[in-house]
């Protein structure tokens, strides 16, 4: 995983075997993150959606449809009250008496009413022009188990297959868990030990304390009473497990929070995370930003001259599969076709996870004249889905041999814009060698500036420029560096425009 810290944001990028197969941003001044709980109000109930908006203090009130309320509704409601009204102190359930589940599938108008305060929880972030979306049962996710209040149940991750190992985790958390917490066993559980699990929980349960200290001090309403922890060690959490070999981070503080937060779970790794101190900029130097430039287009490049074209849309997302100029002649259109189909199946998986895109997909293959290798191909695009974390369906191919895909999105889908200003839309355009002549002019100033005196003088241009300038024996950069005497580094920036060029000194400050 490469982290990268700017001012305001936190991009993290993760690659296997150095491709890139996720992409996410945490934003510093995001109000809402999922797993956030809010002591709110209930502002609108609608009938006909079955439905209420919360205040959530954001532009566009929360949505909280009648399914997310949660059975435990009425006993969650009752809790809330008596920890608000401080009549219950040690915030456990011993002695508390559980209100009768609302129906399952009941009306909205009969559980809630307008100006009701209610606990919510964010299961989806604003996205576009909507709200975030809520719930009311709470839950609260640890390193290897989530703990849901106000039940008895526990479940076991369906990616561990064992029946020995969930018998075994079954039995570990019944004898270790509190009365009144239903537990889910998350999939990295596996094979852990009892003292593992045992901290995970106790950290779970302080939270829960945590979060009704905080419910118990509110004195207004949209609060946050909870917040996740930050996205930096959730997505850790989440994603983290013995297969990482490194974690970059190009920033101090945010270094030894992570390096902190992997002691805690697993010691063993901690050598693995690392801090990047480099000259040229971390995502340029694991090749993150190129690699962001090719694969977030209209058009995606595939292995043999095969590409995919994908198309975003309000409804829906559409990717066309493409051979290209895939040819070979000692193999049939059939063969043809069913290689490109499994190099696409592939691609495509990865693009779902990197542009992180929900809502309904259809994607439309090479057609496939042998049901045998339509079967292939299904299954094999299936296994590549598995490694998606997402929770998504996948339909087998129709009559016209689509395939279609719904697929979970619980924040904003990764948008990147791959196109740049046309440099010659006024076609005429500065010559490389006067673009070159105003790099001289600036690094002239730069040189016989007393401020600038000591230390390498770093030049961050677009990779074309890079080229020009460093080719050759004789090239432009070396004869700098004997006219001013100074040490000269020419860094290429894949996220330049084709005119745009930067200096820096030292300290990675840039020199204006």
């Amino acid at each position: 995983m490469i982290i990268r810290s700017n001012s305001d944001t936190v991009d993290f990028a993760m690659l296997n075997d150095g491709k890139l197969v996720e992409l996410d941003k945490e934003i510093g001044k995001n109000k809402f993150s999922v797993g956030d709980i809010f002591v709110a109000r209930i502002k609108k109930v609608i009938p006909g959606l079955n439905a209420a908006f919360v205040d959530v203090n954001n532009d566009k009130d929360g949505f909280l449809h009648y399914h997310d309320l949660g059975p435990k509704l009425l006993s969650l409601t009752k809790f809330a009250k008596l920890v608000e009204s401080k009549k219950i102190k040690s915030f456990s359930f011993n002695d508390f008496k559980y209100e009768k589940d609302i129906p399952k599938n009941g009306l909205i108008k009969d559980s809630l009413s307008p100006k009701q305060t209610v606990l919510v929880q964010v299961i989806k972030e604003p996205i576009s022009t909507k709200g975030p979306r809520l719930s009311s049962e709470i839950s609260l996710a640890g390193r290897f188990m989530v703990i849901v209040p106000f039940s008895e149940r526990i479940s076991i991750s369906q990616r561990i297959k064992n029946p020995q190992e969930k018998k075994r985790l079954r039995n570990l958390v019944k004898g270790i868990k509190p009365k009144g917490f239903g537990v889910i066993v998350r999939t990295v559980a596996k094979n852990r030990k009892v003292g593992e699990l045992k901290a995970d929980l106790t950290d779970l349960i302080m939270r829960w304390k945590r979060l009704c200290i905080n419910l118990n001090k509110a004195d207004s309403y949209p609060t946050k009473i909870l917040g996740e922890i930050n996205r930096s060690s959730s997505k850790l959490r989440d994603v983290f497990d013995d297969s990482f070999t490194g974690i970059h981070i190009n920033e101090a503080e945010l270094y030894s929070e992570i390096k902190e937060y992997i002691k805690s779970i697993a010691p063993r790794k901690t050598s693995i995370v690392k801090l990047y101190s480099g000259v040229t900029p971390i995502f340029d130097k694991f090749g993150v930003e190129r690699q962001i430039k090719s694969s977030f287009g209209r058009t995606v490049s595939m292995q043999k001259g095969a590409y995919l074209i994908i198309e975003h849309t309000e409804a829906l997302h559409v990717i066309d599969v493409n051979s290209g100029n895939r040819s070979n002649k000692s193999k049939t259109q059939e063969e043809t076709a069913m290689e490109v189909n499994l190099i696409a199946s592939a691609e495509i998986a990865r693009q779902l996870r990197l542009r992180d895109m929900g809502g309904i997909i259809v994607v439309d293959f090479i057609d496939l004249t042998s049901r045998q290798n339509r079967k292939k191909l299904f299954d094999h695009f299936c296994e590549e889905m598995a490694k998606d974390r997402t929770k998504h369906k996948i339909l087998p191919p129709s009559k016209f041999g689509l395939i279609q895909i719904t697929r979970q999105r619980v924040r904003a889908q990764m948008s990147i814009n791959t196109k740049e200003p046309n440099p010659n839309k006024d076609l005429e355009v500065e010559a490389p060698i006067l673009l070159i002549d105003k790099i001289n002019v600036e690094l002239g100033k730069i040189a016989k500036n007393s401020r600038y005196k000591k230390g390498k003088i770093y030049l961050h241009v677009h990779p074309f420029v890079a080229a020009y300038i460093n080719s050759g024996f004789f090239s432009i950069k070396n004869k700098w560096v004997l006219k001013y005497k100074r040490s000269i580094t020419v860094i290429p920036r894949d996220s330049y425009l084709y005119l745009e060029y930067h200096f820096f000194n030292n300290d990675s400050k840039l020199i204006k």
